[in-house]
């Protein structure tokens, strides 16, 4: 049964500090987005999706945004349209992870969240070939407490990386 895509993500917000720019990859109509600008009112949230018509979509949601915290753009995960080391909070909602573009435009000591909907709470998310890469590219996983609300991954690029 698919949860609601947000309850994933919710829970595994909850495990990470407050970001100054943030970006969700996949974004859709731009409900993540919209999420993590409410929790982290003093962040810039950027999102990021394949579909001109879901940016269209998502940027009506905006509204009035006169200093410009929350806004969107076509992309693809596998090319982000944003330099290198420019966000301290990525997260990607039910698409397929591209941990070399996650990693470049993910700052030192930044965190990264993948929340997917799709599966059962006891399917665990990124069990193995994910997780590997992950580790490669010097993301850390961090240990969170909420087994059971949704899957979830929260990781935390090395600084050294």
């Amino acid at each position: 049964m698919r949860r609601p895509p947000l309850t994933p993500f919710a829970a595994a917000v909850l495990h990470v500090p407050v970001p100054e720019r943030a970006l969700v990859i996949g974004c859709g109509k731009g409900e993540a987005v919209l999420f993590l600008a409410r929790e982290f009112p003093a962040a810039r949230v950027r999102g990021v999706d394949p579909s001109e018509a879901a940016v269209r979509e998502a940027s009506r949601q905006v509204g009035l945004d006169p200093e410009g915290r929350v806004a969107f753009k076509v992309g693809k995960p596998g090319n982000l349209p944003y330099p290198e080391s420019h966000f301290d909070l990525v997260a990607q909602l039910d698409g397929r992870l591209s941990v070399a573009e996650v990693t470049r435009v993910l700052r030192p000591g930044g965190h990264l969240v993948i929340a997917d909907g799709r599966l059962s709470p006891t399917a665990g998310v990124w069990k193995t070939p994910a997780r590997r890469r992950l580790a490669r590219a010097g993301v850390e996983q961090v240990p969170t407490d909420s087994p059971g609300v949704g899957n979830f991954y929260v990781g935390r690029l090395s600084s050294g990386s």
